[in-house]
């Protein structure tokens, strides 16, 4: 969704199923902390204000936004989780390798939406520099953050009315 019509952060909390039962595994980028902190904290503050309980947000950390897939794959393996939120940050810089590692990235999380069982949410940041970042990190476009970890609720109650 364009941010340039849509605040990250807001949402209608009447549209927002319980997270009361729900279990969340979050895997969070290392690099760019100041901004992968800023989006883990908005995502846990959102799940904890709808209910999920804080014995059932699982965090991980990963080196770098390209291991995110790896890290949400393996969350889905070993940490019985309803959910993965992946929380990372790529700046463009001057060589080809923002493109290799935002691709990477995003196909790898399409391909573990595609193939899996338990929803994958790609909370990637992808800018063309730091204030574009922190814009999106609990700046003047919302967070990122709170944005995913609606998804996740929501997507969460998509799989469970399925098997109803």
């Amino acid at each position: 969704m364009a941010t340039k019509y849509h605040n990250l952060s807001e949402y209608d909390p009447t549209k927002v199923p319980s997270a009361e039962n729900m279990r969340f595994g979050i895997v969070v980028s290392e690099w760019n902390e100041n901004i992968t902190g800023k989006l883990l904290d908005g995502a846990v503050s959102t799940l904890k204000a709808n209910g999920a309980k804080e014995e059932n947000i699982h965090v991980m950390y990963v080196p770098g936004s390209f291991e995110l897939t790896f890290g949400a794959n393996q969350m889905i393996k070993h940490g019985e989780v309803d959910a993965v939120i992946t929380l990372g940050c790529v700046v463009r810089g001057d060589t080809p390798h923002f493109d290799y590692v935002c691709m990477g990235a995003t196909q790898g999380i399409t391909e573990l939406n595609a193939n899996g069982n338990v929803p994958v949410i790609y909370g990637l940041i992808t800018t063309n520099n730091m204030e574009q970042a922190e814009d999106r990190a609990g700046g003047k476009l919302g967070n990122k953050g709170d944005e995913c970890a609606i998804c996740a609720i929501k997507m969460i109650d998509f799989v469970w009315r399925l098997k109803k």
